[in-house]
């Protein structure tokens, strides 16, 4: 497997000033790739695209950047495939440069082995004392500032649960460490609204936009953590693992139930489309 990195389309090194660095100026999408193919690149370029526009930094066309992503991930191993954009080099301070020349970084890692049993079984759950701040300007995009998420993961390395829980500062649930949560009520699907803060995961927006096809209805909305607790199921997405069903929510016993396994089926059916 090729595990180096491309700095804009080329074999090299990022500057210690690029503001990416420097600030955290700047987006990125974790991708899965398999058989040298981007599963969603559609939906993950379409993230890519609002980022930039939202922190008004340029972004080379869909095609450069699909041909850099392809250089990375053409020997066909399983593998996740990271793709940063940031705002590129400046001088000293926080004023970007009047046009800026972005940096693109690509590079890939190998495929994560994640227990069966996450699949099978499902994952325990823990809601953390962390709570997320709101900036809707930032809400939705996958921007480089990603503080709050690894004090997140200190916090969880600290429990035996396999994925943490997180509220905005509202009390309102956002989503997990590093995956969108999602609430099966009857026929109704439901996922937080992320208009304060937390990101639109492209495997939420798959799940949002398939769930009809098995009789489910998508709900966006504020959710208070007791609504997880009065779901008839949970589960929890990101575009590398799928999803993953919680079977224990802050030390709670859940069911695992049929809404989510048809729609680990359709996944998987779709996946091999």
């Amino acid at each position: 497997m090729t595990t180096g990195w491309l700095v804009d389309g080329k074999p090299g090194r990022v500057d210690p000033r690029d503001r990416g660095l420097a600030y955290g100026d700047g987006v990125f999408e974790t991708m899965a790739a398999r058989s040298g193919r981007i599963r969603w690149l559609d939906y993950h370029l379409d993230r890519l695209e609002e980022g930039c526009r939202r922190l008004a930094i340029p972004l080379a066309d869909r095609d450069t950047i699909t041909h850099e992503i392809s250089a990375v991930c053409a020997d066909g191993d399983r593998a996740v495939v990271k793709l940063i954009v940031t705002r590129g080099v400046s001088a000293r301070g926080y004023a970007p440069a009047e046009n800026p020349e972005p940096t693109r970084i690509i590079g890939m890692a190998r495929w994560p082995a994640h227990p069966a049993s996450y699949y099978t079984e499902g994952i325990a759950l823990r809601t953390l004392e962390l709570r997320l701040g709101e900036n809707p300007r930032l809400a939705g995009i996958k921007h480089l500032c990603r503080l709050e998420q690894v004090l997140a993961r200190v916090e969880l390395n600290e429990t035996n649960e396999q994925e943490g829980l997180l509220l905005d500062t509202s009390g309102f649930v956002v989503g997990g460490t590093a995956s969108n949560v999602f609430a099966v009520s009857g026929p109704t699907l439901l996922t937080p609204g992320i208009r304060r803060c937390g990101v639109k995961g492209v495997m939420r927006r798959v799940l949002l936009e398939s769930c009809g096809q098995l009789g489910l209805r998508p709900e966006e909305s504020d959710l208070a953590p007791q609504a997880l607790r009065d779901a008839d199921e949970l589960f929890v997405s990101n575009s590398i693992f799928g999803i993953w069903p919680v079977r224990n929510l802050d030390g709670q016993p859940r069911r695992v139930g049929e809404a989510t396994r048809r729609l680990q089926e359709l996944l998987r059916a779709r996946n091999r489309e």
